[in-house]
């Protein structure tokens, strides 16, 4: 059915319980923060995905949504930022509860069946309600949605280093196990062998013994290769889940060392090895992400996954299609690094590829030009302090809302920061007046004249 009402919108009182407004201070941040977003916003665009009469009520929206934005916001799971909601009258009152609540509204798996039903055009909503909140609490200037900083990034996953030897006893577990729910009695598990063998191979390895270390390996592949073929025989119609099982498990006992298109996980088979160039981590295990951001002030426009790792030219179309749908236009002038010569993109913004400066740029453009590189410090906030580090949701459709959620999250921190800042110029605005004013009459009484403040 279709998700419960705010109870701040539930008009009927309680004669024991004092809300929350009459409790917390209404001039904190999150409580003015509170008061810019849409909300209404959310129940229209998610509502689409919930049938009208069918089930039990879903859970407000309005929760998930808050959720969501503190949980990537201060960089936490989905079990902690549901306890430290239990503990913040704060955060309780950003998502819209009437009274402080005692007990845990939600379990976190909630959370993660909300992300899959909203998907990433629904992650899209909550980064384009932060720009919107931007431009009417007047944190974002329309003219610095002109000007845009586009590049790339990985987004690892939550995987293991691959090795040979740990990718070839994780597909043998994988099928041990599957075989053992489907009621298949295999010849030989080889679950104490290969314990001894894995750690036998990481001990050669680590003291620089690689024949030895490649001879446990082998012993390791040629264990995969028995239990796929005792499975294939044994049970020769799989089921569906059984049969993907296999195909991963083949392909990593048939991959060679220099082969495209390798699997470097069994949970994660998507999963694609990218090299940026890094002196201090040569290789990288996730997927690309396009970032976009303001040349000025860094606001985040759009964060973008691919699959595999494609040419950074080639993902500039899609990447600017979606700064266009969070901007509700296009922007003019994209700057890009190196990177994108050849990106081959056609569309109506004016793309400038860094180069040095030879005396044939304006110096207007050549200011925004040198303006490029500020799209760094933004992916290094994004990866190390708003989740794009280290990816822990399951599949492509979770590279992809990751990245958005992570860029909402961006928004969001700095429309706190900008709550907070005006809060303390206006006080300080009132106190300097309300001291001039005092100094005035002071003055007016002694017979003197003190200068107008500017």
């Amino acid at each position: 059915m279709k998700p419960q009402s705010a109870p701040t919108k539930d008009p009927q009182g309680e004669l024991f319980r004092s809300e929350l407004k009459q409790i917390l201070d209404m001039d904190h941040v999150l409580v003015k923060l509170s008061h810019q977003v849409n909300w209404e916003r959310f129940d229209e665009a998610f509502g689409a995905t919930y049938c009208e009469d069918t089930g039990r009520p879903g859970t407000n929206t309005r929760l998930m949504v808050s959720l969501h934005y503190l949980k990537y916001t201060y960089d936490l799971s989905d079990e902690s930022v549901i306890a430290g909601w239990l503990e913040n009258p704060y955060w309780q009152y950003l998502s819209g509860m009437k009274y402080f609540i005692h007990e845990t509204p939600l379990d976190s798996s909630l959370m993660t069946r909300w992300r899959k039903r909203i998907g990433e055009s629904g992650a899209e909503e909550l980064l384009s309600e932060t720009l919107e909140a931007g431009l009417r609490m007047k944190a974002v200037k329309v003219s610095e949605l002109k000007n845009v900083n586009v590049d790339t990034t990985v987004q690892e996953k939550a995987i293991r280093y691959p090795t040979d030897a740990r990718l070839y006893d994780r597909a043998r577990e994988h099928l041990v196990k599957a075989a053992a729910e489907r009621g298949i009695e295999l010849r030989q598990n080889y679950n104490r062998v290969n314990k001894h063998l894995l750690h036998q191979q990481n001990r050669y390895a680590h003291a620089r013994q690689m024949k030895r270390a490649g001879k446990c390996t082998k012993k390791m592949r040629t264990h995969l290769g028995r239990i796929i073929r005792d499975i294939e025989r044994k049970c020769p119609q799989p089921d569906e889940a059984l049969k993907e099982e296999l195909d991963v498990a083949k392909r990593i006992h048939e991959q060679q060392r220099h082969q495209s298109g390798k699997i470097y996980s069994v949970h994660e088979p998507e999963v694609a090895c990218i090299a940026k160039g890094k002196t201090h981590k040569r290789y990288e295990f996730g997927c690309k992400v396009s970032v976009a951001a303001t040349s000025k002030g860094g606001w985040c426009v759009g964060a973008k996954a691919f699959e595999g790792n494609p040419y950074d030219g080639h993902t500039l179309a899609a990447s600017l299609e979606q700064v266009g749908r969070m901007l509700k236009r296009a922007p003019e002038r994209v700057f890009v690094d190196r990177g994108y010569r050849g990106h081959g993109y056609e569309g109506e913004p004016q793309v400038h590829i860094d180069r040095v400066r030879r005396g044939r740029i304006k110096r207007s453009l050549w200011k925004w030009m040198k303006r490029r590189s500020a799209i760094e410090p933004t992916i290094g906030h994004l990866k190390n302090e708003r989740r794009m580090g280290r990816n822990q949701l399951k599949g492509t459709e979770g590279d992809r809302v990751n990245a958005v959620l992570s860029a909402a999250a961006m928004n969001f921190s700095k429309l706190l920061k900008h709550a907070e800042a005006f809060w303390r110029r206006f006080l300080s605005d009132l106190e300097t007046r309300f001291a001039y004013r005092f100094r005035l009459k002071i003055a007016e009484m002694k017979g003197r004249a003190l200068p107008v403040p500017a």
